[in-house]
């Protein structure tokens, strides 16, 4: 099997830990506009799998040609440029998979569904932390009842000690996918109807074991993918939220209404410009990076199986893996895309088009790689709780 990575940042890292780790896996090309850090990457893991090489992701000739050299090509650079990734992929007959996050995006690749089937071509897009496993996890419980009332969606990636960070976070992914988590509306699933809701809304608290305590967690964009349409006239309420340390909502919504998330230009003494630019450079500056980390879930399904109410509750705590140099987020961002992007490869998902994960990734074989990577997803079956 052979691979090719695409964005050698801390998630492009990770995912080339997660494919060396496998006997199949033959070659996994690591590309990036900067040299110095593919060849770091390549230095690092002494393997004659992995083959370094300088590339300009929007230089479509070039990617073309190291697409033509793989079986699947996995997207680790900002969404922005996943469509047209998306496109050189059908060109090139490779399978294509990425991180998504921004639903204006996937909905443009999934407009390529019947060229992708013409050319026997395999696309599934948001693959990561969230969109990606919450999902998946969501499907699992559903699959074990016989109705469905609710799915509920909680994730959040933080600092495991949030002191000295700034709003109590840190840089854990992308700080131009964070604005614009906070930034676009949100799709979501309630009193069975299918709604855009703005971000940063229906604060809510929850409460995770020592030393978390009472969390807060409100609507963001993107981490919910294609369940609404997919669950459409099956289930009342499904929407996902974003945890974070208790003020952080009220920072953002402060930030938002400022106007400094808004792309138009404004005019100054000094001369034009971008809200969104200045706070995307002041984020990047101040927000501590490198913090240990840890990535708090919560799936909640509720429905019934076999006459009785029953939720099905999903958990996860997971923190930084020091010893291998991976945060809590590279792990559990990386690792779900590699094991799908391996999945098309061997032949587990066979399916070809522009696909949802929810109806084409075998969910206990995928639960099952993510257990041998030592992610630990506890399951709970109780009686409903009252909201």
């Amino acid at each position: 099997m052979k691979f090719l990575v695409l964005g050698a940042g801390r998630i492009g890292y990770a995912t080339v830990f997660d494919l060396v780790r496998s006997a199949k896996v033959e070659k996994v090309i690591i590309a990036d506009v900067d040299l110095a850090r593919v060849e770091a990457i390549a230095a690092k893991f002494a393997d004659q799998a992995v083959i370094p090489v300088e590339l300009d992701v929007s230089n479509q000739e070039e990617v073309a040609q190291l697409m033509h050299e793989v079986d699947v090509a996995i997207s680790c650079v900002t969404y922005k440029h996943n469509y047209e990734l998306a496109k050189i992929a059908l060109s090139t007959k490779t399978h294509f998979v990425d991180l998504g996050g921004n639903e204006e995006i996937v909905a443009r690749e999934f407009a390529l569904d019947e060229l992708a089937r013409e050319q026997g071509v395999t696309i599934i897009p948001d693959l990561g932390l969230a969109p990606g496993l919450v999902s998946l996890l969501a499907v699992s419980a559903a699959e074990s009842l016989d109705e469905l009332y609710e799915i509920r969606l909680r994730v959040g990636g933080l600092p495991s000690e949030p002191e000295d960070c700034l709003m109590g976070y840190s840089q854990v992914f992308s700080v131009d996918g964070l604005i614009n988590e906070y930034y676009e509306d949100c799709t979501l699933v309630r009193d069975g109807k299918l709604l855009n809701v703005p971000s940063l809304t229906d604060l809510e608290t929850l409460e995770f074991p020592k030393p978390f305590g009472i969390m807060e967690a409100f609507n963001t964009s993107g981490g919910i993918s294609t369940l609404p349409q997919s669950y459409l006239g099956r289930i009342q309420h499904l929407d996902y939220k974003t945890i974070r340390y208790p003020g952080h909502c009220n920072l953002v919504s402060n930030l938002k209404s400022l106007g400094l998330m808004e792309r138009q230009a404004v005019d100054l003494p000094s001369g034009k410009a971008v809200p969104r630019e200045l706070l995307f450079h002041l984020l990047s500056e101040k927000l501590p990076k490198d913090e240990p980390d840890v990535v708090l879930l919560r799936v909640i399904v509720t429905g019934v199986k076999d006459t009785k109410p029953v939720q099905i509750v999903w958990e996860c705590i997971d923190l930084a893996d020091q010893a291998a140099g991976l945060s809590a987020m590279m792990r559990m961002t990386a690792f779900p895309a590699s094991i799908i992007a391996q999945m098309i490869a061997r032949g587990d998902i066979s399916e070809r088009g522009v696909l949802r994960q929810e109806n084409c990734v075998p969910t206990k074989l995928f639960l099952a790689e993510m257990d041998g990577r030592g992610i630990n997803l506890q399951l709970t079956e109780r009686a409903p709780m009252h909201r």
